[in-house]
C-alpha cells in the first residue's frame, strides 16, 4: 500500500461526476475532534474557541456577508491586487501545475486565479480545502463557469488537507493561501503552520500568501466591528454551532461581541464578552463552566504586518521571495515564495 492509500482510509470519498469528487473526514473523527477541543479551550482560566470554528454553514455565509460591507476592506483590496497579477503570474506557471487552495470559502477570488490558469492549461486541476462544507457548492459553480477544470475538495483542516495531498501525485502545485486567515495565529503558531507547509511542498511547488498590513487603528477596528452589526452575528455563531453540535445550552443574550485593536502586539483582538455572571453546560464534553461578569473568551487575533516583517517570517522557514505585490495605499499584500 502506498502513502496516499494509506492516508484515504481515514477518509470518506464523494464522488459527484467525472469531474468532480470530495473527500472529507469520517464523520466521528470530526465530532471528537472538536469537542475535545472546545473541552480544553473552554476549560482554560483565560477560555478560547479557536477560529476555525467560526465556519460551520452559516458562519461561512455571515463571513461571505462580512467581505462585502463598506468597512472590511481586506477582500475588495485583495481583489484589486488579484486583478494585477494576470499580467505577472503566468510567468511563474505552466501547464501541467495544480492549483491547491487553503480555506477556499465561496471562491470568489479563486476565479481570478482560474482564470490565468485555465488560458494556460488544456486541463486545470483544482484542489479546495476547506473545513466547511461550502466547497461543495462553490466546487458545482465553478465547474458550470470552467469547461476545462476538474476539482477534487477536500473538507479538513489546513493541516490535514496538505498532508492528504503531499503524495497525491508528482505535479507541481501552487499552493494559495488569500485572504488574511494566517493572521489568527499567534506568531510561534504562525511560523510553525509555515513551516507545515514548506515540509509538504516539492522543490518546484510556489506558495502565494495573503497578509493584511498595519494601518490607521480607525480603520482596523471599524472592519471588525461594522455599523450593520454582520461580525457580531459571524462572532457570536460560534456558541450557536457548540450548542447544536455538542448540545450545549449558551444564551447568545448573555453574550457580547469585543474587539480591540492592539497597536503594541499589531493584532485586532476579539472576543465574545459574558454580560452577566451564569453558568453554561456542554453535554458532549462533559463540560460545566461558570462565567463572571464581563469575562472574555478570546475567539480570534489578526494580526497586521510591516512588509519587511512578512520578507523576515518567510525566509526565516526558508523560502525564496519570488514578488511581492500592493495595493495602492499599501493596505494588504500579496507574496508568492518557492522551496526553493
Amino acid at each position: 500500500m502506498n502513502n496516499f492509500s494509506e492516508k484515504i482510509i481515514d477518509y470518506k470519498q464523494y464522488i459527484v461526476d467525472s469531474k468532480l469528487r470530495y473527500f472529507k473526514p469520517h464523520a466521528t473523527k470530526i465530532e471528537k475532534s472538536f469537542a475535545e477541543e472546545i473541552s480544553y479551550s473552554l476549560n482554560q482560566n483565560s477560555k478560547f474557541i479557536n477560529p476555525k470554528f467560526f465556519y460551520d454553514r452559516k458562519g461561512s455565509d455571515l463571513f461571505e456577508s462580512i467581505t462585502s460591507l463598506p468597512e472590511y476592506y481586506p477582500t475588495r483590496t485583495e481583489i484589486s491586487i488579484l486583478k494585477k497579477l494576470k499580467q505577472d503570474l503566468p510567468s511563474y506557471l505552466d501547464e501541467n501545475m495544480n492549483l491547491v487552495e487553503l480555506g477556499s470559502g465561496a471562491s470568489v477570488k479563486t476565479r481570478l486565479i482560474l482564470d490565468i490558469f485555465t488560458k494556460l492549461q488544456v486541463k486545470t486541476e483544482y484542489f479546495p480545502i476547506d473545513i466547511s462544507e461550502i466547497l461543495t457548492e462553490s466546487s458545482e459553480q465553478l465547474l458550470k463557469d470552467y469547461d476545462t477544470l476538474h476539482i477534487t475538495g477536500i473538507i479538513d483542516t489546513y493541516e490535514g488537507g496538505l498532508e492528504f495531498l503531499k503524495t497525491y501525485d508528482n505535479k507541481k502545485n501552487l499552493i494559495l493561501f488569500l485572504g488574511s486567515s494566517f493572521g489568527n495565529f499567534t506568531p510561534d503558531d504562525g511560523k510553525l503552520f509555515l513551516e507545515k507547509i514548506f515540509s509538504t511542498m516539492n522543490s518546484d511547488d510556489l506558495f502565494l500568501i495573503g497578509l493584511d498590513l498595519v494601518k490607521d487603528k480607525n480603520i482596523l477596528e471599524s472592519a471588525y466591528d461594522d455599523s450593520q452589526g454582520v461580525t457580531a452575528k459571524f462572532n457570536l455563531n460560534v456558541l450557536s454551532r457548540i450548542n447544536d453540535e455538542l448540545d450545549a445550552d449558551f444564551d447568545l443574550d448573555n453574550f457580547s461581541h469585543h474587539s480591540i485593536y492592539n497597536e503594541s502586539d499589531q493584532r485586532i483582538e476579539m472576543n465574545l464578552k459574558s454580560l452577566v455572571s451564569q453558568s453554561v453546560i456542554i453535554a458532549k464534553s462533559n463540560l460545566s463552566l461558570n462565567f463572571n461578569e464581563n469575562e472574555l473568551i478570546h475567539t480570534e487575533y489578526s494580526h497586521k504586518y510591516h512588509v519587511s516583517q512578512i520578507k523576515k517570517l518567510l525566509t526565516d522557514v526558508g523560502f525564496k521571495i519570488k514578488n511581492v505585490w500592493l495595493d495602492e495605499q499599501k493596505h494588504f499584500s500579496l507574496t508568492l515564495v518557492s522551496k526553493n
